[in-house]
């Protein structure tokens, strides 16, 4: 049995799907106005993982991550870059693929897009208008937040507790300070949509609960996201999603932990913020991702090189153990085991799963896996080696690797020399007009990260 930890019980919990043998889940997606940074890199990898234990244990998983396409940062973003809202979105929703599929993370069922749901959300806030929870101000649209009797319950605060220091900002017209925007007014020259209450764009929070309920349903298993959403942002979902549709919204709340640099908080202002578009030039996305499961999800990380360094001295133990049992493969035969390793195996695979089944803590998870390790290394210094074993002990490094998204096959990093030499090979195919197999040249170079540069001194190259 999967036992979750509830943030909104502050306890584990027996998981129990609304629906047999399926699972409903939900993760906050980013706001694609930039490369997403390793702070982003976080809930993606945790709950991918989430997501391909309970696919191991035999669920449907209907996985849905939204995108933010329109709010304030890339209304900003398309002010300074002069480009369209929608042409920034769709540049870094590719980027985000692109870099998320390098940390072997599962595209979601469905990854819905703001843009793409103005009706439902313009309807959303129309039912709870009706219904008393929201109001309209001067073209904006506010949720009545003392409407709802169990606001705070997430984030265990009381209304109480919340007002003190709560404030209306200058240009806001609600009437009360605990309010908050489900849309707004638009601005000159701003991108915008009619509504019954003119012209505008939704506010951050309801977009999430719209698209939650058009993908999943009125109540959903599993709601995911960062720690730092859950006040407000997931505060609010629940308060607007259960007031429009007098249900529960989510049944269990997942939320990973901070992840620091160098034990600072991650922040512009200090110069640590690290994109992962940029970090996997420099370290190997496989590397990263081993890194991240390496403390539990709930726990705060700390990154910084040298633990960088020291998870990847890890990950190679393990690759290079799967690697020798592979090549030993090719030549064992039948050497009548005892069943000694068979039991070992079995017990491992005993201990993966149950350390998995408690909140998915996939650092004892990992654990487990290098004790693994160590019992094939024992085995294959003996004598002679089994080949029922041996495959015995691969399907398991094979399933530990699909459930925790860790790819076992090293990627070949091509050396100076070697790329010297195909840089000789494209010029000659240049020279002899051949210039379907120098474009195939470039662009294998190019799929690896090398870049070729055309100089006075000759074509160069470059990593990254």
């Amino acid at each position: 049995m999967v036992r979750i930890f509830n943030s909104l019980t502050r306890q584990k919990e027996d998981f129990e799907p609304l629906e047999d043998g399926k699972v409903k889940m939900y993760v906050c997606g980013p706001t694609v106005y930039n490369y997403i940074h390793i702070g982003n890199a976080r809930p993606a990898i945790a709950f991918d993982t989430v997501r391909r234990y309970l696919e191991y244990k035999g669920y449907t998983v209907n996985y849905v991550s939204n995108f933010t396409d329109v709010d304030d940062k890339l209304i900003k973003a398309s002010i300074e870059l002069k480009e369209e809202v929608p042409v920034i979105a769709d540049r870094f929703i590719d980027a985000f693929f692109e870099d998320t599929g390098a940390l072997n993370v599962k595209r979601a069922t469905e990854h819905p897009r703001v843009m793409d749901h103005m009706d439902d959300i313009i309807k959303f806030i129309k039912v709870l208008v009706d219904k008393g929870h929201a109001y309209e101000s001067d073209g904006d649209v506010y949720f009545k937040t003392r409407s709802f009797d169990e606001y705070g319950k997430l984030s265990h605060q009381s209304v109480d507790d919340l007002k003190v220091g709560a404030r209306i900002e200058s240009g806001e017209k609600k009437e009360d300070p605990l309010d908050f925007v489900l849309w707004k007014q638009a601005k000159e020259g701003e991108i915008k949509w009619d509504s019954p209450w003119g012209a505008g764009r939704p506010g951050w929070h309801i977009e999430c609960s719209v698209m939650a309920r058009r993908h999943l349903g009125d109540t959903i298993d599993i709601h995911a996201g960062g720690q730092d959403l859950t006040f407000p942002h997931h505060e609010n979902e629940i308060a607007q999603s259960e007031c429009m549709t007098d249900a529960t919204f989510a049944n269990y709340w997942m939320h990973n932990g901070y992840i620091n640099i160098d034990n600072e908080k991650m922040s512009k202002s200090l110069g640590n913020f690290i994109l992962v578009h940029d970090i996997i030039k420099e370290i190997d996305p496989n590397v990263l991702r081993f890194f991240m499961i390496s403390v539990h999800y709930r726990n705060p990380i700390n990154y910084n090189r040298e633990l960088v360094e020291a998870a990847a001295a890890g990950l190679e133990r393990i690759q290079s153990s799967y690697h020798q049992a592979k090549e030993r493969l090719e030549t064992s035969v039948g050497s009548g085991d005892d069943g000694l390793y068979r039991s070992i195996i079995d017990e491992k695979i005993a201990a993966f799963e149950r350390h998995m089944d408690d909140d998915f803590n996939t650092a004892n998870a990992i654990t487990v896996w290098h004790e693994l390790a160590t019992e094939l290394n024992k085995y294959m210094r003996g004598a002679t080696t089994d080949k029922e074993v041996l495959e015995a002990f691969v399907d398991a490094f094979d399933m530990f690797s699909e459930v925790l998204g860790v790819r076992l096959v090293r990627e070949e990093i091509l050396l100076d020399e070697e790329i010297e030499a195909l840089i000789e090979e494209r010029n000659t195919a240049r020279a002899n007009r051949d210039f379907a197999r120098a474009d195939e040249i470039r662009d294998s170079l190019k799929e690896q990260g090398i870049v070729l540069e055309d100089t006075k001194e000759g074509v160069r190259f470059r990593r990254g």
